[in-house]
């Protein structure tokens, strides 16, 4: 709870950290074939199956909030898939190296290392113990450059695999080192943000700026948004925010009850009104099976019954 780096001697860390490294070896060979616009968005899906299985094996509840949370982030996904931008095509690194020179992807990357510099050694000293958006700003603006980190190596590594000399292309092992600092700085501050703050408040924040800056960058350095037509933007649009919601729901409701309580002031005085309208109707319906002699009528009628019967015997 102190931001150390106490989670280091835990082996159970260790082996969450492995689990996800082969996650990510995963994504990393979608981002080789795949819009990035359409790839970090589809995380989204990796929170949906850790909130079932979290259900199921670790017997955490999940709430109304948190189905409807998980039915938007597979509608938002699907509505993505359908309306997926395209990306120019890069085939080698040399046509990728060109592409990191263009003047609005070294402005981002500018603007991105500088207001990093900032939250780490000005902000974070005086605002992250209180302010989550410090911390996992700084993960979300490294993890932009990352992602291009990656679809470079992406390039690389199919080039290598074609037969081509690209162990001796200098960018190659540019890229390698620029990710290893930019994951590293990532697990870094959002450890930190995990120890100070719920991972229920962290989680949709780092989802959602993750995704945007890694939208912005793909799109400044990929052309994504270029050639779509409208109807394709606001799609993709629609299903981000339908994912957002989704993710909204099914970690910042996550511990809160569903009750009758939380309902709206006009249905819950509409829940008064029908249980004293059934109240009222027992009432009434007590009153018609009353009987209509008193007790002592009632005793006597049964004597004469019984005396009657004596004698018929």
């Amino acid at each position: 709870g102190q931001g150390g780096h106490a989670y280091l001697r835990e082996w159970l860390w260790w082996a969450g950290l492995l689990c996800m490294g082969v996650g990510e070896a995963a994504n990393f060979a979608a981002y080789a074939f795949a819009p990035a616009t359409l790839v970090t968005p589809l995380g989204a899906l990796s929170v949906l199956v850790s909130a079932v299985l979290s259900s199921a094996f670790l017997n955490e509840q999940l709430n109304v909030h948190g189905k409807i949370g998980c039915i938007l982030s597979i509608l938002g996904s699907t509505v993505m898939v359908i309306h997926a931008p395209q990306e120019e095509e890069v085939s080698s690194l040399e046509s990728m190296a060109e592409k990191l020179k263009d003047p609005g992807f070294v402005v981002f990357a500018a603007c991105v290392l500088v207001s990093s510099l900032l939250l780490i050694f000005v902000a974070g000293p005086r605002y992250g113990r209180s302010n989550v958006l410090v911390y996992v700003l700084v993960c979300s603006a490294i993890g932009s450059l990352s992602v291009s980190c990656v679809k470079g190596l992406g390039i690389a590594l199919k080039e290598l695999f074609a037969g081509k000399p690209v162990l001796k292309e200098p960018l190659g092992w540019v890229l390698l080192v620029c990710l290893v600092i930019c994951i590293s700085v990532q697990i870094n501050y959002l450890n930190k943000a995990l120890d100070i703050f719920n991972t229920s408040v962290v989680t949709p924040i780092y989802y959602v700026l993750f995704t945007t800056a890694v939208m912005t960058c793909s799109a400044i350095l990929f052309k994504e948004w270029q050639h779509m037509v409208l109807d394709n933007i606001i799609g993709t649009i629609s299903g981000f925010l339908t994912i957002v919601s989704g993710i909204f729901l099914l970690h910042a409701f996550r511990d809160a009850p569903f009750t009758p309580d939380l309902l709206p002031l006009f249905l819950q005085q509409g829940r008064a009104d029908l249980r004293t309208s059934w109240r009222s109707a027992d009432r009434h319906q007590s009153c018609q099976h009353q009987p209509l002699l008193p007790s002592e009528d009632k005793g006597s009628q049964s004597a004469e019954e019984e005396e009657e019967e004596g004698e018929s015997v």
